[in-house]
């Protein structure tokens, strides 16, 4: 699980789908009462390997119980005290809980304390030294969450940050930073070509009222899809989001109002062949 984990935040899951999806498999069979374990101290769970199982195969999509988390509260419904020494834990529990679905009062709740008892950590990270992750981790962390981070911004701090930790492995380390330069080789050429396609409208002489916006809904794009097979996706998806740009601005700083009613009977006349538009947009981007 924690290769699996790396490998992610290293960018280069989408290399290994289906070995992750049967890993994963395996895993979610085995049940979590691997990571359950009554000891002296009443710790129940451990922990990092039980939150880690948890939102790696929730983000695969598959079930999981809640039951586990209810093990981290005592008699009188607070969170154990021994939670807040178990940093590498805490962080995991953190992450995880941003993965909870509608009506899951109980990951709220988790989501309150681990966000408050990090916070915590870090400041005794300025006193001592002692500490089983780095503050550089938490405060990314607290900053970017795994579950709400673009892939890409994700990857590129992780880089920094796995690099940094002494168990690493070089060999796994160097294959993710050849790949995300490769990626980004992709992403720089596809720009370039939607740019070129943008000055070929002449948007800034046709259209001089009109947002340039070219770089960031590009960038949007790769925040849905970064992968090099999604190409034609990015491409038409942004192609369609610059319109759309410029249709809003033409509304809100250009057209008269009578202009603006005959504008909206004719994209209302377009809406129901929108999709057969995109099909062969598909066809012959």
């Amino acid at each position: 699980m924690q290769l699996i984990d790396t490998v992610q935040r290293l960018g280069v899951g989408y290399l290994f789908e289906r070995e992750v999806e049967e890993a994963l498999a395996k895993v979610h069979a085995f049940g979590e009462d691997l990571f359950i374990n009554v000891d002296e101290d009443n710790n129940t769970v451990n922990l990092y390997h039980t939150t880690l199982r948890f939102r790696l195969l929730r983000q695969q999509g598959l079930p999981v119980s809640l039951d586990v988390f209810m093990k981290l509260k005592d008699s009188e419904g607070r969170f154990k005290e021994w939670l807040s020494s178990d940093e590498q834990g805490l962080l995991s529990l953190y992450e995880a809980a941003h993965v909870a679905l509608n009506g899951e009062d109980i990951l709220d709740e988790i989501l309150s304390f681990a966000t408050r008892t990090l916070k915590r950590v870090l400041v005794t990270h300025n006193k001592t030294t002692n500490h089983s992750i780095s503050k550089k981790q938490i405060e990314f962390s607290l900053r970017f969450p795994i579950w709400k981070c673009i892939p890409r911004l994700m990857t590129r701090n992780y880089i920094d940050l796995y690099s940094e930790d002494p168990s690493h492995d070089p060999k796994l380390l160097t294959f993710a930073k050849l790949d995300f330069n490769r990626v980004q080789k992709f992403h720089q050429q596809e720009l370039h070509e939607i740019t070129k396609w943008w000055s070929i409208v002449q948007v800034a002489t046709n259209f001089p009222y009109a947002r340039d916006r070219v770089v960031e809904c590009y960038f949007g794009m790769t925040a849905i899809y970064f992968e090099p097979k999604y190409r034609r996706a990015r491409m038409i998806l942004s192609k369609i989001c610059l319109t759309m740009i410029l249709v809003d601005d033409t509304y809100d700083n250009y057209a008269t109002y009578e202009e603006l009613q005959i504008l909206t009977k004719a994209i209302e006349r377009f809406l129901p062949c929108t999709h057969i538009y995109i099909y062969h947009l598909l066809e012959y981007s």
